[in-house]
């Protein structure tokens, strides 16, 4: 029943971000480039669930979002579920205790997403290689994206260790016996 809740809770985020994106956003924007707040929520679900979960949301709100503004159905799924696969990785190898850690990996999903798709663009829809255009995008996103982590992380921490509690429970004990 809980985990019910919880997706119920998930999936009125996503709605939330997605409105946040398409129209609040869409007013403040850095040398008209906006955040890419489905980079930190499907980072946040794979940190604090498990890796199919993480995965599984990725996929999903990658395809969504292909469905409703991309150009090809893909490109934003793969990004975002290996956004929510290496989540799993980061949690296994780093703390999310320390807020500096989850802003390391912030930045570092941006990046793997956002160079990824720029790749899968090139090779699918043969964009124009604009190496510096996008070196300035990815830097503006990365320190928007970043901006966001520190102020979001209060709240994405709270309700992350109540998912966490709820999907892995506490399995200190079995890991070593």
């Amino acid at each position: 029943m809980k985990k019910t809740i919880i997706n119920i809770i998930l999936i009125i985020i996503v709605l939330i971000i997605y409105l946040l994106q398409s129209n609040f956003f869409s007013w403040f924007t850095i040398a008209d480039i906006m955040p890419n707040l489905f980079v930190i929520l499907v980072l946040f679900i794979g940190l604090f669930s498990n890796r199919t979960m993480g995965t599984i949301y990725g996929l999903v709100i990658g395809l969504i979002l292909d469905l409703v503004i991309g150009t090809k159905i893909g490109i934003n799924s793969i990004g975002l579920g290996l956004i929510g696969f290496l989540a799993a990785v980061f949690d296994k190898n780093f703390s999310k205790d320390s807020r500096i850690t989850i802003m390391v990996m912030a930045v570092v999903a941006t990046a793997i997403f956002e160079i990824l798709s720029y790749i899968l663009n090139y090779i699918f829809i043969s964009i124009q290689l604009e190496v510096i255009n996008f070196v300035r995008i990815l830097a503006i996103e990365l320190i928007y994206n970043l901006i966001l982590t520190i102020i979001l992380y209060p709240l994405m921490q709270k309700f992350g260790y109540y998912m966490e509690n709820e999907y892995k429970g506490n399995k200190i004990l079995t890991r070593y016996f």
